[in-house]
């Protein structure tokens, strides 16, 4: 490929992307993560049980499974931009949050994984503002639906695997330095307080 191919291919990248604050066409996000680390934040939110805030994901990108509900920042947004939507998008709640994150992680997958293969994902400790949308809550005598959330005592069986790099934190216990699972790989770079 030349540079006159290169030059027109991003010409035309440039008129699809009206936007990249408010995101990207999922086409341009998916090459977009398999050439770049994506960044994204986490939000650890406990209520007054020391329980654990978790919302049920069942999409394409990993086994249905409760999850930290988190989002991936956008061009020229701040991660506390981030964590707001993300909140408001997930949880329909208003939060708090630490100016620092608990935890920085670099997370891998493996090499058979070609898009949405490589995070550096961060951790903030979040407190609820607002109620949480009660038509949400999972009861537990059905199959969760996607979105739905749970107070959890401890780390569920059935977490997506990416989001095993925080069992020992959903436990309260400090985290440890690499998680493996069938995802690929979770190194700390920043340990929990």
């Amino acid at each position: 490929m030349n540079i006159n191919s290169i030059e027109r291919s991003i010409s035309l990248l440039d008129e699809v992307i009206v936007n990249p604050k408010e995101g990207l066409p999922e086409e341009v996000f998916l090459f977009t993560s398999r050439i770049s680390p994506m960044v994204n934040v986490d939000m650890l939110i406990l209520n007054s049980c020391n329980e654990v805030l978790l919302t049920w994901r069942e999409d394409n990108n990993y086994t249905a499974g409760w999850h930290i509900p988190g989002g991936i920042v956008r061009y020229k947004e701040s991660m506390i931009e981030r964590l707001k939507k993300t909140a408001k998008n997930e949880l329909d709640a208003d939060i708090s949050f630490t100016s620092a994150p608990l935890t920085v992680n670099e997370i891998i997958r493996t090499s058979e994984r070609k898009n949405r293969g490589h995070f550096i994902s961060f951790l903030f400790k979040c407190e609820l503002k607002s109620q949480l949308n009660e038509k949400n809550k999972y009861l537990g005598d059905e199959k969760p639906k996607n979105g739905m959330w749970k107070w959890h005592k401890g780390c569920p069986m059935n977490i997506i695997p990416v989001h095993l790099m925080y069992k020992e934190i959903i436990n309260g216990k400090p985290s440890k330095p690499i998680c493996t699972s069938d995802f690929g790989f979770s190194r700390l770079i920043i340990p929990n307080q």
